[in-house]
Order: structure tokens, then C-alpha cells, then sequence
């Protein structure tokens, strides 16, 4: 069953092994470099049916980190299409996950500053401003992001 091909949404794997999206901290301003590269084209090299990007930002805000993978300039696309036309010479498909962090702070990342002085505890906090509902203004932009990456693959 795990090496019998799938199909979901008209998208063909040849498999039923999927990578999913793990952060790597290894993108200056977004860019994706030889580090993706690599691992993101050793685990299709490898077998796997479908291949996703780490968490991609799609506002330089909306970083986890700020060594995150980012989609929100023209530029970033070259590299991505590079490993993404890899990616599939090797059989498998390439996937993004996009992300926007919402205001949260970021995640510690070892010998690394973080992005954020905002508290944890402050943004897991309920009363916090920044514990709120999204509301119509702040997802609309949301639907340009989601359009605006579309056509990067």
C-alpha cells in the first residue's frame, strides 16, 4: 500500500510517501540556496512521491524566523523553480506550505537572536491584544497572498 500510487485533487504520486514541511532556518531574506537544494532534492532522489518546502512566508512579517524560507518577493521564485523542476525530473512533486505567523512570537531557534519581544506568554494569552479573531481586514490580504503564490510553481 505505502509504494501503491495516489491520487488527490487530480495530482498524480507515485507513491504514497510524502515529505512534509520541516524548517530548516538556512533562507538570508527569504531566499531559498543549496541547502534546499540538497534536501529538498535528496528526498525526491530518495523516493518520495511529494516534496514540501518548509513553512514559506509570504510577508517578510509573517516569518517564523527570520532565516525562514519567504515568497513575498519576485526574486525568491528563481531558486524555488530551480528545486521545484528538480524535484520533479526526479518523479515527485513539489509542494509548498505557506505561512504567515499572525503576531505570535517566534520559536527559540538554537545560537540563533529571535525576530520578536513579544513574550510567549503574552501571545498565548487570551487577553492580549494580539489574541484576537482575525477580522475582514486582516483576511483579505490573505487571499492575495494565497493568489500571488499560485503561479510560482
Amino acid at each position: 500500500m505505502l509504494f501503491d500510487p495516489l491520487e488527490i485533487r487530480g495530482v498524480a504520486l507515485k507513491n504514497r510517501i510524502v515529505v512534509s514541511p520541516m524548517c530548516q532556518y538556512s533562507s538570508e531574506d527569504g531566499f531559498a540556496n543549496e541547502w534546499h537544494f540538497v534536501h529538498l532534492g535528496s528526498r525526491a532522489v530518495g523516493g518520495a512521491a511529494l516534496v514540501f518546502t518548509e513553512a514559506s512566508a509570504v510577508t517578510p512579517e509573517g516569518r517564523i524566523s527570520p532565516q525562514d524560507l519567504g515568497i513575498w518577493k519576485d526574486e525568491h521564485v528563481a531558486e524555488l523553480s530551480r528545486i521545484a523542476r528538480f524535484v520533479e525530473a526526479q518523479g515527485a512533486v513539489a509542494g509548498m506550505q505557506l505561512a504567515h505567523r499572525d503576531g505570535r512570537p517566534p520559536p527559540s531557534v538554537p545560537g540563533r537572536e529571535t525576530a520578536s519581544s513579544v513574550s510567549r506568554k503574552a501571545a498565548f494569552d487570551r487577553s492580549s491584544p494580539r489574541a484576537r479573531r482575525p477580522s475582514v481586514p486582516t483576511i483579505q490580504p490573505r487571499k492575495s497572498w494565497t493568489a500571488r503564490a499560485s503561479p510560482a510553481s
